[in-house]
């Protein structure tokens, strides 16, 4: 197993969980101390406070991986005798590193909503607000009609010509290629002075922008030329849409009444509140982590019969109710259910990578709030 530094770990998280994914003005990212040493254990917790430390510290963690940012408006001063200087000092002191992964942990398939959403067992689930897409691009490469299967290949392997249901897809049209090797040229056709024509396919392929780079190295090592032709055109369809909270079914319906009992029970709190007729037959189950006040109106567009969601404003649950929309608010502390996802799919793909390092699930209790 491979001894890892902290840029390695967060590199391969930020494959599941790009920053980019995240909401504008969120502050996502590196909040203390630094990447560029050894880490071998991992904290997962949701939130980050002076309790959270004390524990990373007991079990020699290097490195935090938050979902609520510890420091989520800028700071002016760092007063260590405050709550919030005390942690920050303490996290320098032991060379803990904190990490935040918020709305994009948020918007990634596989994180906080399908997670919830996995929680209460929806089926056929999808995005409830759309809030990211990727540039789609277009690569046209010249190839000697002798390589031009090995080039098709290598590109669909790198997942170039990926669209819908449907891999490899690709556009060819012949033609003929002209050059003239020049003195310090090791050409694979030709010889260094003499014009050279050859019979050529022109390769077309579509691919989103985030695996540009690994298609195109792909490309280049099945190429037999030592200065391949190729074009990268951005087109203005765009692919891969991803989105805040998720919208599935329930495998039987239930009364409203009855499903808030199973939020209750299923995220393992206190009490739930809700809006709407206990009576009303749910079948259709929005579930959007956090704060969900904003995005009422996008759940009852989606066709949600109700919507789980936390810190639910008073004002907004009238709204909800004038929609017929019904909203069930178990709190915004039921985003717990990442400290063991996080951990799991992360020790998951460090095994995979042959990463030496082990992810700890967060135990303190973070939840502000008592219910009576």
């Amino acid at each position: 197993m491979k001894k890892v530094n902290g840029h390695e770990i967060i590199s391969l998280f930020e494959q599941w969980s790009p920053k980019r994914f995240a909401m504008e003005g969120d502050p996502v990212g590196l909040h203390i101390g630094q990447l560029n040493r050894p880490v071998d254990k991992v904290l997962v917790t949701l939130d980050v406070n002076e309790e959270v430390i004390d524990e990373a510290i007991q079990g020699k963690a290097n490195l935090i991986i938050a979902h609520h940012p510890p420091i989520f408006r800028p700071l002016k001063n760092i007063l260590t005798d405050t709550p919030q200087g005390r942690m920050i000092e303490k996290c320098i002191k032991h060379d803990i590193s904190v990490y935040a992964a918020h709305t994009n942990l948020d918007v990634a398939p596989g994180g906080v909503n399908d997670m919830l959403a996995a929680k209460l067992g929806l089926t056929d689930t999808k995005i409830v607000e759309p809030t990211f897409t990727e540039a789609l691009y277009k690569l046209a490469v010249y190839s000697p009609i002798t390589h031009a299967t090995q080039i098709r290949q290598a590109l669909a392997r790198a997942g170039a010509g990926a669209i819908g249901e449907y891999q490899g897809c690709s556009y060819t049209t012949l033609g003929t290629g002209r050059f003239t090797p020049v003195e310090g040229a090791t050409p694979y056709i030709g010889e260094v002075g003499a014009a050279e024509e050859v019979e050529e396919e022109r390769i077309e392929v579509v691919l989103p922008s985030i695996i540009r780079e690994k298609v195109l190295k792909a490309m280049l090592a099945a190429h037999p030329y030592e200065e391949p032709a190729y074009d990268f055109f951005v087109l203005d369809q765009r692919t891969n849409e991803y989105g805040l909270g998720r919208i599935g079914k329930l495998k039987e319906s239930m009364t409203l009444a009855q499903f808030a009992e199973q939020v209750k029970s299923t995220f393992n709190v206190p009490a739930v509140r809700f809006v709407g007729d206990p009576n009303k037959v749910i079948r259709k189950v929005a579930v959007l982590g956090g704060d969900g006040n904003k995005y009422i109106t996008a759940a009852k567009r989606r066709g949600a019969d109700v919507l789980v969601t936390g810190d639910l404003y008073y004002h907004i649950a009238h709204d909800a109710d004038a929609l017929g929309l019904a909203v069930i608010d178990p709190g915004h502390n039921i985003e717990k259910v990442m400290i063991e996802g996080v951990a799991e799919h992360m020790q998951k793909a460090c095994e995979e990578a042959h990463y030496d390092v082990t992810f700890i699930e967060s135990e303190v209790i973070t939840e502000p709030f008592h219910f009576m």
